[in-house]
């Protein structure tokens, strides 16, 4: 190695022990402007039915939140199979290759080449050369513009896998409302069915009685309208059911056999402790989504560094060594060693307002990325603030519905006896049949509201992700 070469290597190895200077801006302090504490209403949170959560909702996984086998079952068999879910596992594998490719960057770049070099015409050495050589190329980053974008590519990788929880959040929350849809849609056809069996039941007495000329055909023809009306309904209940089926089965992303589809509606398939009075909102930030837009944030904040590095001298090292030779035979000869060592500057002088421009897009960019990130957390407060609402008046709506379906059952008995005795009229009986069965779809109904209130409120706290264990 010649005495040019070896103060050549030095110079660079000064300037790389030297470090980089870093030109990446501090990152902006977010001021999402909520409050630091819950507008929590008293016994907001329903009573906890599980033993498994006396630990932060945040921290419990689904395992442990849903207490139904087949919907835990349900759950573990989509976290494999449903293909949104897939989507998302390839889109952290194509980030995770993206930021690889960038990452590449820092280190030198190696290659070995062989070749032929044939030359003729009026030249004065015209005949072959064989060539063969190991070239190295490295881009000295004094001022960090390969280390901003390779953070950049880093942190949307890291966003990308807060996207891949999110969606997975996402589709346990979804299950669980499809499981509690069709219990639900179940419940209500059986209770549609079994008004239908007692109204045909009472219809095929009132027309015996129309017969023996006891009661008049107006009576016939009500009665004959609460048949009709039940028998509707047990065949629009029918269709929901078919349809919550077909939903869940696109959400699972795989056959469902029948002992994992629910029986009857159970107001017991979550368990979730009352929230803690000292709870900060501050739990928002370990929601997936806000984290995504966390990591973008650093990430759009890094394309500045990058987009100011670009105004400084960019300094590229090239080196080659090899052989060359007239004959291949001799290619490998003593005497056919070469060698080159190439170092280049490029000093931008002027780009017509390209760098400046550019600048002024990442910056643009972070500050879009920051009113993204400050509405995520905003977003995330109102929708736990949403589901502590209405924890308290579903709660409420549910004890009032079961008071009026007790109280619509006693008068619909008092009801049918005073008609038994002749003492009411058919309408008051039917208005009391009507009232009975509004009452018992109104229960299931406001039982719906209360669990998928409760599936709500602990996937806006960010929990759900991790499975845990029993």
């Amino acid at each position: 190695m010649t005495k040019s070469m070896r103060t050549s290597l030095a110079l660079a190895a000064a300037l790389l022990a030297g470090g980089c200077t870093m030109l990446e801006p501090k990152l902006p302090q977010a001021n999402p402007a909520i409050p630091a504490d819950w507008p929590l209403p008293p016994t907001a949170t329903a009573t906890a039915t599980s033993a498994a959560t006396d630990k932060p909702v945040a921290d419990i996984g689904w395992r442990d939140f849903f207490t139904d086998p087949k919907l835990e079952a349900l759950i573990a068999r989509a976290l494999d199979n449903n293909r949104d879910l897939r989507v998302a596992v390839l889109n952290v594998e194509r980030a995770r290759a993206q930021y690889n490719i960038q990452r590449a960057d820092r280190f030198p770049s190696v290659s070995a080449n062989a070749g032929l070099t044939r030359t003729g015409g009026n030249v004065t050495t015209p005949g072959d050369i064989y060539a063969a050589s190991v070239d190295a190329a490295f881009e000295l980053d004094l001022f960090g513009r390969v280390h901003s974008l390779s953070n950049a590519a880093l942190q949307r990788y890291f966003a990308q896998e807060e996207a891949r929880r999110s969606a997975q959040l996402a589709l346990i929350a979804e299950i669980a409302n499809a499981y509690l849809s069709l219990a639900t849609d179940l419940e209500s056809q059986r209770v549609a069915q079994a008004t239908l069996d007692t109204q045909q039941q009472s219809y095929e007495l009132i027309v015996k009685r129309h017969a023996a000329g006891a009661v008049s055909a107006l009576d016939l023809a009500q009665a004959r309208t609460t048949v009709e009306t039940a028998r509707a309904d047990v065949a629009r209940f029918a269709g929901l059911v078919a349809t919550d089926l077909n939903a869940l089965r696109l959400l699972v992303g795989a056959p469902i056999e029948q002992a994992l589809l629910p029986q009857h509606f159970d107001p017991a398939v979550s368990g979730l402790a009352p929230l803690p009075a000292q709870l900060p909102s501050e739990v928002l930030l370990r929601r997936p989504d806000v984290l995504q837009a966390e990591h973008l944030l650093r990430g759009a904040n890094a394309n500045i560094g990058a987009a100011r590095a670009a105004f400084f001298p960019s300094i590229s090292l090239t080196g080659s060594i090899g052989t060359a030779s007239n004959e291949l035979s001799g290619l490998f000869d003593g005497g056919t060693r070469t060698w080159s060592f190439i170092p280049q500057i490029n000093l931008p002088i002027f780009q017509g307002g390209r760098l400046t421009a550019n600048l002024g897009v990442a910056q643009a960019d972070r500050d879009i990325a920051l009113a993204q990130y400050e509405k995520s957390i905003q977003s995330g407060f109102r929708e736990v603030a949403d589901a502590l609402a209405l924890s308290r008046t579903l709660a409420d709506r549910r004890t009032a519905q079961q008071a009026l379906l007790d109280a619509a059952s006693e008068a619909h008995e008092l009801s049918r006896a005073r008609y038994e005795r002749g003492v009411d009229s058919y309408l008051n009986l039917l208005d009391a049949q009507r009232s009975l069965y509004a009452a018992q779809q109104g229960l299931v109904t406001a039982q719906l509201a209360e669990q998928s209130n409760r599936v709500t409120l602990y996937k806006v706290l960010g929990g759900g992700w991790a499975e845990g264990a029993r």
